[in-house]
């Protein structure tokens, strides 16, 4: 894993300026839990990446930086509680169980439009966004995408689900 990740970040340099691989790694070697989690999200498609250091806690900051939403992760309402009143058609899971699974949480808004600041993220697909609490308490949620080289930030009922929609997930060490 530390490999793949490596060379994904001697890759793609422009998502991370100001880091050095050896910082990364040190970060990395301190921590086996945030390697499996990492190896986890390159097994489901994911493609993880650092896109920096947060401001506020100093950690770094990898997130799932395929180019469309990882396809291991799509056609999936968007919590457990929405998963449970689909009666028809209900979809295989939820992409907020899967998250927690995993070991990580959906991307921020914020967070989804700092990825899209480095490249063009989910212009075929879309992805399920951590959702203020006032929106999912309405049974709604939020979901990202590209278009038209914008990125666009919607609604959907959180029990809706798509083919081309699923989630991206990020974690801190």
């Amino acid at each position: 894993m530390i490999n793949i990740l490596k060379n994904r970040f001697n890759q793609n340099m422009l998502r991370h300026p100001h880091l050095e691989w050896e910082f990364v790694e040190a970060r990395l070697s301190e921590n086996t839990e945030a390697l499996e989690i990492l190896r986890r999200m390159e097994e489901s498609g994911g493609e993880p990446d650092t896109i920096g250091i947060d401001e506020e806690s100093g950690k770094l900051i990898f997130c799932d930086c395929s180019s469309e939403t990882p396809a291991g992760r799509r056609s999936l309402c968007y919590d457990d509680e929405a998963l449970k009143k689909r009666k028809k058609n209900p979809p295989a899971g939820s992409a907020v169980h899967q998250a927690q699974v995993m070991g990580v949480s959906l991307l921020t808004e914020a967070l989804y439009r700092k990825l899209q600041e480095y490249d063009s993220f989910d212009q075929k697909t879309s992805s399920w966004i951590a959702t203020p609490e006032e929106i999912r308490s309405k049974g709604g949620a939020l979901f990202c995408e590209r278009r038209y080289g914008t990125v666009f930030t919607f609604h959907n009922g959180a029990d809706s689900y798509y083919s081309v929609r699923g989630w991206r997930g990020y974690m801190t060490i």
